[in-house]
């Protein structure tokens, strides 16, 4: 939690001011009792109006200078508290985009959403009355007890008596609190997961029915976090009512003492009522400081989850790296290459061997679940090899700079995804610079100029996930996005499901026309669609089956001819397969 503080720095000037002017208003509360006592025992008992009339004025005086201090107070803690999350958000952001894929995917996407979420409004919660009750709250407390003394140390004791078993009580109300606040937001966590889960699966659960099922499964979550904030909630509620028994016993034993001393002369009327404001001023206080507490421990927990987040090392840096002069004319290069995804019991992808040629196309089919999409994110490094190495252009993935590997690469993943913006501004994310002739031209390669046109040009707004297209749209312009860049590694992961087989074909047929004359890596579960490249991977259960072209696969690789058959049919094989 300590290290997030680091991003208060630019407000060093509102960490000041807040605080400064939050004891200016204790001050100025703090000589309101004494004014009391002074109008009591000189203009009440003396039937003194003017004096009366001029202390009234002055405690008007004080209200308005303190209500003054306390706007502005509220004001530079507000900015204060907004900004350092802000700067924190950002951070926090950009850290998780360093992260790996498999970095990612032991966190999971329900923590990180809700530690840049509800840990942050937490945490800004806690930062603005940190600066506002922080120094205050004890200020008028010992203030008070000061103040207190100089009335009369006789009764003043009270004082000294009550406040430690006050803040006894508070800490040792906040200690117990704190380890469970962080359980209730991992429960929180956990809720957050199953209502992603079953949103984003929403059609699923009704085409099974499982409407019943998966709600009885959420409510079986929500009634665990219930449980654990009704437990923490049940501990803390006690801080309000054990601070008002301690406070109202120190109350009645002040009356008592004030009133004999009252009666055998040794204290005023006034000075009684000034000892009871003061006591009155410590019970306000520490019920906001109690209140304080319960948000403190709360935001405590939220700031520990948001800095174990930055606590993990992303581990895709590297130091830099000078290319190699040899195999320039290889494009990539897998030298027994394994990957295991975290916590999996065994390989996605085993003693993976092959090389491929600068301006070759090389297409990869295999049946679901053999490793098609793991092998080809292991090029970008979206995930590392857990045994052997992948080499681009002869460098060994992990000695690129992430930025250097992916600038020589256009991936469109399986899933199609389009932001919210207009056609321009996501092509943009393939080339930030890129010009309106040059996303033309990406759009007419990816056969989805048609798109750009029907809908009035680049300036057409795409809703979040591209709602207001249909799939084959959205997957042509993510196929445009990655071609705007000339990208010397072209990767299309299964990217032409949703497109026709006429589409499909004047979509390779564009690639293959490209300048430059890109690697292209073609993951389909189409044999039509692999026929024209130069060669064919074979995956069979994470491991290599066969490479070659389309008919040597035919005529050695058993796995290729059952896939041929299945969709071709036993006596009708590809006759152009060679071409």
């Amino acid at each position: 939690m300590k290290k997030l503080l680091v991003y208060l720095k630019a407000y060093k000037k509102e960490t000041l001011l807040g605080p400064l002017f939050k004891l200016l208003e204790a001050g100025f509360e703090l000589l309101v009792p004494l004014m009391m006592a002074a109008v009591i025992d000189r203009g009440i008992a003396k039937a003194d109006s003017a004096y009366i009339l001029r202390m009234c004025l002055a405690l008007a005086g004080l209200g308005i200078v303190g209500l003054v201090c306390s706007v502005t107070a509220q004001y530079f803690a507000a900015k204060a508290s907004a900004g350092f999350v802000k700067k924190l958000k950002h951070a926090l952001f950009a850290h998780i985009q360093r992260l790996s894929f498999a970095q990612m995917d032991r966190l999971g996407t329900s923590t990180l959403v809700t530690r840049m979420t509800s840990d942050m409004n937490q945490l800004q919660v806690g930062a603005n009355l940190t600066l506002r009750l922080l120094l205050r709250s004890p200020f008028v407390v010992f203030g008070a007890i000061l103040m207190a003394f100089t009335v009369d140390a006789e009764a003043a004791l009270v004082f000294a008596a009550a406040v430690p078993v006050l803040l006894t009580v508070v800490f040792a109300i906040m200690l117990l609190c704190v380890p469970l606040y962080k359980k209730v937001q991992a429960r929180l966590d956990q809720v957050l997961g199953l209502t992603r889960e079953s949103l984003s699966g929403a059609r699923v659960i009704r085409a099974f029915r499982k409407e019943t099922e998966q709600a009885a499964v959420f409510e079986g979550r929500n009634n665990e976090l219930t449980r654990m904030q009704k437990r923490v909630g049940r501990i803390s509620a006690l801080l309000n009512p054990v601070t008002y028994v301690i406070v109202n016993l120190a109350v009645v034993f002040l009356v008592q003492i004030g009133a004999v001393r009252v009666w055998t002369g040794a204290l005023t009327q006034g000075a009684v009522v000034a000892l009871y404001g003061y006591m009155s001023q410590i019970l306000t206080e520490l019920i906001k400081l109690a209140d304080y507490t319960i948000t403190l421990t709360k935001s405590v927990a939220c700031g520990n989850r948001i800095q174990a987040v930055f606590e993990i090392s992303p581990d895709l840096g590297t130091a830099g790296f000078a290319p190699p002069p040899e195999n320039a004319g290889l494009a990539v290069v897998f030298r027994h290459a394994s990957l295991r995804y975290e916590n999996a019991g065994e390989n996605a992808l085993t003693d993976i061997d092959f090389s491929v040629r600068c301006g070759e196309t090389i297409g990869i089919i295999g049946g679901t679940g053999s490793g098609k999409s793991s092998l080809v994110s292991l090029i970008p490094r979206f995930y590392d090899a857990s045994e052997g190495e992948v080499r681009v252009c002869g460098v060994n993935v992990k000695d690129y700079p992430v930025g250097a590997l992916r600038a020589k690469i256009g991936f469109v993943p399986q899933k199609a995804a389009l932001f919210k913006g207009t056609i321009r501004e996501n092509l943009r994310w393939g080339k930030p610079d890129a010009t309106d002739a040059e996303i033309w031209a990406a759009l007419t390669a990816a056969q989805a100029k048609d798109v750009a046109e029907s809908r009035g040009g680049l300036g057409f707004s795409i809703e979040q996930d591209g709602r207001n297209l249909s799939g084959g749209q959205i997957q042509r312009l993510t196929v445009a996005r990655a071609l705007v860049r000339v990208p010397e590694i072209l990767i299309l992961d299964d990217s032409a499901s949703a497109l026709d087989f006429a589409t499909d074909a004047a979509l390779r047929k564009a690639i293959r026309g490209m300048a430059g004359s890109p690697t292209v890596f073609i993951v389909s579960q189409r044999v039509s669609a692999l026929r024209h490249a130069d060669r064919i991977i074979v995956l069979d259960d994470g491991r290599l089956a066969g490479v070659g072209t389309a008919q040597a696969l035919l005529e050695r690789c058993e796995v290729y001819r059952e896939i041929c058959q299945s969709q071709l049919g036993k006596e009708d094989p590809p006759d152009d397969a060679g071409k």
